[in-house]
């Protein structure tokens, strides 16, 4: 990560704290990932050589600029989806102002509808950072759409331990799946397909 960048990204993260600080109600807030996880998860990206890389829950673009900056390493493209249009905009400006628009694609639609829509083995990996009940509902999409070798990544899965348990389940069930809670940041669950 070059310095502008990186500097970039130290100050949207603060700005985005001070924003949630007085919202009581958490969807008004935006409710970056952590540095951390996010640094762990662009980590992943460049590690498995990830082309394909599928963000469910982009906020104001916080983490899809760590992840485009991976996938600019890899010769690969982030598409990145919100549901609101407000937050679509803010990720469109904040992703430019990094520079780094050219290698993600912001996507103002439901993750679950765009999920469904994805093709077969499209996504080497997939990152969950939206609503935690609704991941349960995307485990047969998830599965289908997920390449061989392929990473799912679901932030918040220490913090909000509660609602992501009974999705943490279903990889663990299935044997196609290694799978590993890392205490990190908000915590990242990683599930990833052996074959």
């Amino acid at each position: 990560m070059d310095t502008s960048l990186e500097s970039h990204l130290q100050d949207l993260y603060p700005r985005g704290r001070e924003h949630d600080a007085p919202l009581a109600d958490r969807l008004l807030r935006l409710r970056n990932m952590t540095p951390a996880a996010a640094g762990l998860i662009a980590l992943l990206i460049r590690v498995q050589g990830s082309r394909n890389v599928l963000e469910i829950g982009t906020s104001n673009g916080y983490s899809a600029i760590w992840f485009a900056d991976a996938v600019r390493d890899t010769g690969g493209h982030l598409v990145t989806v919100e549901v609101d249009g407000e937050r679509v905009e803010q990720a469109r400006a904040n992703i430019a102002a990094a520079g780094v628009a050219e290698h993600v694609s912001v996507v103002h639609g439901d993750g679950g509808e765009v999920l469904a829509a994805a093709a077969d083995a499209s996504a080497d990996l997939v990152v969950l950072d939206a609503e935690r009940p609704a991941y349960v509902g995307y485990w047969p999409h998830l599965r289908r759409v997920l390449a061989s070798r392929g990473v799912i990544a679901v932030d918040n899965a220490v913090s909000h331990r509660g609602q992501v348990e009974e999705f943490r389940k279903l990889p663990a069930a299935d044997g196609d799946f290694a799978v590993r809670l890392i205490e990190l940041g908000d915590g990242v669950l990683t599930a990833v397909r052996r074959r």
